[in-house]
């Protein structure tokens, strides 16, 4: 594919990198050094120019762009770059980055003929929001032709091995001491295991209990620290499921501005200092979870390790930089993915899916699920398939919301939802075997 970027930032740089295997990439930035040390690590073609100019484009007129992706850190910026890219080139699919959600909620989209817009400030608080609504979760994933849940667990040290069983839903991954594997059937959980639960969501939510009994049945105090744009966006959400809610902010600007957005219905806390007391001092020790959402992963993970040692049981830190994942995860604490892990997690899943085959990432990347749907009219109806077998793969096919393991061969019918995980390494031979049903 030809491929323009817009943006050479830490998100434009990823998605380069990924995309450049392969494809025809260019990159197109005002600033000389970002684009000088794209250009130093990937085989990709720098252009330095304005994205909102017409004439940064010339050079492209004769060539057909199979993909415009637009995330610059401005989203008029974004807006304004992918009209005028579609108005002097032909681009088959523009994806856009927006930072303010109102976006959604107007007809930009249709105006400017986008065809997808990424809001990653607003998954990012959204996912640490469904912490809430499941307690003892780690991460939840949803899915668009299921109410089958991705959900998982981080077993806690005090629990005693025991052998899992397969029932309405299924293992279908595990980090044990920093490494991941698909387990083939029954397995004994072991404490400190973080546990990728796959089907019912109730049923899943029951054995959750079990396994972690160090947090509260329910969230109800909660201490936001960061009082920038992602703060303020998870506050909102969660305000949405419980009254108490604090946000602590060291500048005292972004303190007004929070209180404005948020109508006083969040104890703003000014900690100038950011002092160690301020736990103390503000009561914040009492809370059911702690989340920190700065923009700087290394300040995330002092905030949280000072919360842990409070003895704040829940603890989350947002996480936009890849490298301190693994490192997050050892020291016991919850990631959530920052708005530019999001931003690029989601246009990866967007690129990569289509409308008849779904892909998403989680545990860091490690692994990687896909669905295809058998829609009506489909030449698969009726078709007999022989299972992919493939190590570190566990196959399944949804009929009716019955989740069953796909062992054998199987005759499709409309409707059915075939469902692969995978780890990452195996993932292209998975991504051609579901493509070529």
């Amino acid at each position: 594919m030809d491929i323009i970027i817009a943006g050479a930032g830490k998100v434009g740089f990823n998605l380069a990198k990924t995309l450049s295997i392969g494809h025809n990439v260019t990159v197109i930035d005002k600033n000389a050094e970002a684009l000088s040390r794209i250009q130093e690590s990937l085989d990709i073609l720098p252009l330095r120019g304005d994205v909102e100019n017409i004439q940064t484009y010339e050079s492209f007129v004769d060539t057909h762009i199979d993909l415009f992706i637009a995330v610059t850190n401005i989203d008029n910026v974004n807006l304004v770059a992918t009209l005028v890219a579609d108005t002097v080139l032909s681009i088959d699919k523009k994806i856009v980055r927006l930072q303010q959600a109102f976006f959604a909620d107007t007809a930009v989209a249709k105006k400017l003929n986008i065809d997808t817009m990424i809001f990653p400030t607003t998954l990012a608080s959204k996912g640490v929001a469904s912490l809430l609504r499941y307690p003892k979760a780690n991460n939840v994933k949803l899915f668009k032709y299921t109410h089958h849940r991705l959900i998982s667990v981080m077993v806690s040290k005090e629990y005693t091995p025991q052998i899992f069983y397969p029932s309405t839903f299924h293992i279908v991954g595990i980090e044990r001491n920093k490494e991941f594997f698909i387990p083939d059937g029954a397995i004994e959980i072991q404490p400190r295991d973080l546990v990728y639960f796959f089907g019912e969501e109730e049923a899943i939510c029951k054995i959750c209990h079990n396994l972690e009994i160090d947090t509260n049945k329910q969230i109800q105090r909660c201490v936001v620290f960061g009082g920038n744009d992602l703060g303020v966006a998870i506050a909102k959400e969660l305000i949405q499921l419980t009254s108490d809610v604090k946000l602590v902010e060291k500048d005292l600007e972004l303190c007004h501005k929070a209180d404005e957005l948020l109508k006083g219905k969040v104890s703003i806390i000014n900690s100038k200092y950011g002092t160690h007391d301020i736990f103390e001092d503000e009561g914040l020790e009492h809370a059911d979870i702690f989340i920190s959402a700065t923009a700087n992963d290394e300040f995330n993970i002092i905030k949280s390790l000072e919360a842990k040692e409070r003895g704040i049981k829940k603890v989350v830190a947002i996480n936009n930089d890849m490298e301190y994942y693994n490192l997050m995860h050892s020291l016991g604490i919850i990631v959530v993915r920052g708005p530019k892990m999001s931003a690029y997690n989601t246009i990866m899943e967007e690129i990569s899916s289509t409308g008849v085959v779904i892909q998403k990432s989680f545990c860091g990347a490690e692994a990687v699920v896909f669905m295809r749907k058998i829609f009506p009219h489909s030449n698969l109806i009726a078709k007999k398939v022989k299972p992919l077998s493939i190590k570190s793969t566990f196959l399944f096919y949804i009929r009716e919301e019955k989740l069953s393991i796909f062992h054998e061969k199987l005759i499709l019918q409309e409707g059915d939802l075939l469902v692969i995980f995978t780890k990452a390494q195996q993932s292209p031979k998975v991504k051609q075997w579901i493509y070529e049903l």
